[in-house]
């Protein structure tokens, strides 16, 4: 059978757009289907918006310390609407970048919504076509909860990059990424932020001592933490909202952020018809070559919910292209050790095992862990402390986690990931020479090993 392309991508994100990019300067001929905007959530509503916020939301503190170092700034003020259309101007940029090197490498775009109508067949817009690999790559949209006027009236992280006027007063329900980043953001451009998670700590998943040095600092500067708390009901009244809590208390404020996790972006796209399964998340069940049920349909990045980061996304569209249609035998993206960071005040940065988890994996583990007050703040007069921590297999020595907090904990981060990827040992880093006066130098002078946890205190 003669189909109209040799692969059909559903979904212009980060991995959609690298995997036909690829595909095509492999030879194959290739189409992209996009129904929102190029570049999809990162581009647009997740990583790059998000930290141009973040490089907002340090100014204020900065004016601050300034002051330590002899500076003298005049009277301060915040333009969100300046902010907003400056982040507009270049998701503007990157978005004509996206779509100049799909044409670049002869990628064919439809700027429509596309659904399956079979296997090989493709609705996308008023057209349908044919093809002979189609790749799924549709990303996640936030959760929204069941509770009460939230619905109505809650906003998720899609609608927050768009506010005409930054909210004073917020709330944010969430205890992820995008709940702890904009806790920070929106405290550090002058708002009153209460972030509630239903947990006892949130950054589920992240190391404990980065979870509660993260708590103790963003409490510090005055974001209001509620921990085994969630959302009972919001209602309006007049001008602001009134968000019930579930321990019995209320709290006024001018908006709701929901950050309580994102679903795999799957609904109403003809999988079904198609014969693809997916789990009871929604998510699009693929083996280890990203194939799904339907043998020439493949997924990968957010929408097969395994590793939602949009690097790892990138590098799964990379391999699959190489795979199917550059002839490579064995391109495959190795799942350990991914370096990955949260852009909250303080910053982390973190790479490998946390400590949790390497007791679990290694019969015994040796840390290493330093907290300080960083050098900059000796002058700003700033009550803030860095973390940084090695953990260590003690048969082999090997450094299997690497966890930072701080200022510019993920620059550091990126590095030490190599060394983790290449097998460094504790050795290695101890013989490395530090740079002085840095924070980083922390990470190869550390020697004394943190005392060995009580197990039964822990267990009681």
């Amino acid at each position: 059978m003669a189909f109209d392309y040799d692969y059909f991508v559903i979904g212009a994100g980060s991995g959609g757009v690298r995997s036909a990019r690829i595909a095509a300067q492999h030879g194959a001929r290739v189409a992209i289907a996009e129904e929102r905007y190029f570049g999809g959530t990162c581009v647009n509503v997740g990583c790059v918006p998000k930290k141009l916020l973040a490089y907002a939301s340090h100014f204020g503190e900065d004016f601050s310390d300034a002051a330590g170092f002899g500076w003298t700034v005049g009277e301060t003020s915040h333009d969100w609407s300046r902010l907003i259309a400056n982040k507009d101007a270049e998701i503007d940029r990157l978005n004509g970048i996206y779509q100049r090197l799909l044409e670049g490498a002869g990628v064919t775009i439809y700027e429509a919504r596309a659904v399956l109508e079979g296997a090989h067949t493709i609705r996308v817009g008023d057209e349908t076509v044919t093809a002979d690999k189609i790749l799924v790559a549709t990303g996640g949209w936030p959760n929204l909860p069941d509770e009460p006027g939230v619905k109505e009236h809650a906003i998720t992280s899609n609608e927050i990059f768009h506010l005409d006027k930054m909210p004073k007063r917020v709330v944010i329900a969430g205890g992820g990424y995008i709940a702890v980043e904009f806790a920070s953001i929106l405290n550090g451009l002058g708002a009153d932020v209460c972030l509630l998670y239903r947990g006892e700590l949130f950054l589920r998943g992240f190391d404990y001592d980065v979870r509660s040095t993260v708590a103790e600092e963003m409490a510090k500067h005055g974001v209001d933490l509620r921990f085994h708390t969630i959302i009972s009901r919001v209602s309006k009244s007049h001008d602001c909202l009134i968000v019930e809590l579930s321990d019995g208390s209320m709290v006024e404020v001018d908006a709701v952020l929901m950050a309580i996790g994102r679903t795999p972006n799957t609904a109403g796209l003809g999988l079904e018809r198609a014969g693809v399964k997916l789990a009871e998340n929604g998510a699009i069940i693929v083996d280890d070559d990203y194939r799904t049920s339907a043998e020439n349909i493949y997924a990968l990045g957010d929408v097969i919910d395994r590793v939602p980061l949009t690097p790892v996304a990138i590098a799964e569209g990379h391999a699959l292209a190489d795979t199917l249609f550059g002839g490579f035998d064995d391109r495959s993206v190795d799942y350990r050790n991914i370096a990955t960071a949260v852009f909250c005040r303080p910053e982390i940065g973190t790479v490998g095992l946390n400590e949790d988890e390497a007791r679990r994996k290694h019969v015994a583990v040796d840390i290493y862990r330093t907290s300080f007050r960083p050098m900059k703040h000796t002058l700003s007069g700033r009550d803030a402390r860095s973390l940084m921590k090695l953990v260590v297999d003690r048969e082999s020595q090997r450094v299997v986690g690497c966890h930072v907090v701080g200022d510019d904990a993920a620059e550091m981060v990126q590095s030490v990931a190599v060394a983790i990827n290449c097998g460094a040992t504790k050795r290695d880093f101890d013989r490395t020479i530090g740079i002085h006066p840095t924070s980083a130098e922390e990470l190869v002078t550390m020697r004394q090993k943190a005392p060995e946890p009580d197990l039964e205190e822990a267990a009681e």
